[in-house]
């Protein structure tokens, strides 16, 4: 096996190239993952920007990944696990000691690192990860889908914490693909009645399509719903919320656009707003989204997507920052060793 990859390199803001770098070396608990699609996330663009706290140049980003078993570590006890197989994973490593992660809510552990930010990720050719943390994807889902996988998973957990009733209406703020995965999330949960707000024209017209009714801040401000989730995180979007739900509602957060605003908390008091941070997901709803998907309860439409090759990551990220009608670019890796 060779020992050097092509690797898309975030080297400054707005700076990404495509370097020749050492292939992985597994520890005895990993595998090495052949890398098919890396998709582009929105927490990743303002990284792009060097807006993110988390991710320093030089850095390999990409999270959200599908590909095929290279390599299995010598001390792996997974016998399902074999050459070849076609698999995603969990990109959030944690400790697997503390409290957080003994009671399963791994997504808070202190230690945890995550690739593309603490760890290089998956816009290469090859990406390392530990084999507890790897998932045998069905030859019923597209291996272009199952990249999906970690995104939904965010959508599965908002969902979850703001657990709807079927005779509840819900508002999703923001129609990129957590939001979509969001709207459909919450009908998996049986509720009826979802709105969504976005400035995209194209993106509210996916939400329309999966049964969202596009409105206004300035509508629902006068027939507030039971559940907003906010899937932007903008300080216009979160103060926002608090206009449209009704008292005795909850808001979950979920989008991290800014990391500071100011909201009318007296208010909220005083109305008794249950509002939630919605951060990534626990292996369970890992597992979750990943049936999902498998069975079609979540999707994006072929159109909505976008598969370009490794390198013209640098043009893709640039695309989804000036409001691309794509709702997901994934990248590939494939053919450049060939």
């Amino acid at each position: 096996m060779k020992s050097t990859m092509y690797a898309l390199v975030y080297e400054g803001p707005r700076q990404m190239n495509m370097r020749q770098v050492p292939i992985p070396t597994i520890q005895p608990d990993e595998v090495l993952i052949r890398v098919a699609y890396s998709g582009i996330c929105g927490s990743e663009l303002s990284g792009y920007e060097g807006k993110n706290s988390l991710r320093h140049p030089p850095l390999i980003m990409g999270h959200e990944f599908s590909g095929y078993i290279e390599a299995i570590g010598g001390l792996v006890d997974r016998p399902e696990l074999k050459a070849g197989a076609v698999v995603t994973a969990n990109p959030l490593v944690s400790c697997r000691q503390c409290m957080y992660c003994l009671s399963g809510k791994q997504h808070l552990c202190p230690k945890r690192k995550l690739l593309s930010a603490h760890l290089p990720g998956s816009n290469a050719e090859f990406v390392a990860i530990r084999a507890d943390a790897v998932f045998e994807v069905s030859p019923d889902l597209a291996i272009t889908t199952a990249a999906l996988v970690e995104p939904a998973a965010c959508a599965v957990h908002a969902a979850a914490l703001a657990a709807p009733s079927p005779d509840e209406q819900s508002l999703v703020i923001g129609a990129g693909p957590i939001g979509l995965m969001v709207i459909q999330a919450l009908a998996d949960r049986g509720i009826k009645q979802m709105f969504c707000v976005d400035l995209n024209a194209d993106r509210l017209s996916m939400a329309e399509k999966l049964g969202a009714i596009p409105t206004t801040f300035e509508t629902l401000a006068s027939q507030p719903v039971d559940i907003v989730v906010d899937a932007v995180g903008a300080s216009a979007t979160r103060q926002a919320c608090g206009r449209v739900v009704r008292s005795g509602g909850r808001i979950v957060w979920i989008g991290l656009h800014e990391a500071d605003t100011t909201l009318p908390v007296n208010d909220y008091i005083r109305r008794e707003i249950t509002t939630y941070g919605s951060f990534a997901y626990t292996p369970v709803d890992f597992y979750n989204a990943l049936q999902a998907l498998t069975q079609k309860r979540i999707i994006l439409e072929d159109a909505w997507t976008q598969i370009e090759p490794l390198e013209n990551g640098a043009d893709c990220y640039e695309k989804l920052l000036h409001g691309s009608p794509v709702s997901k670019i994934w990248l590939t890796p494939q053919g450049l060793s060939q």
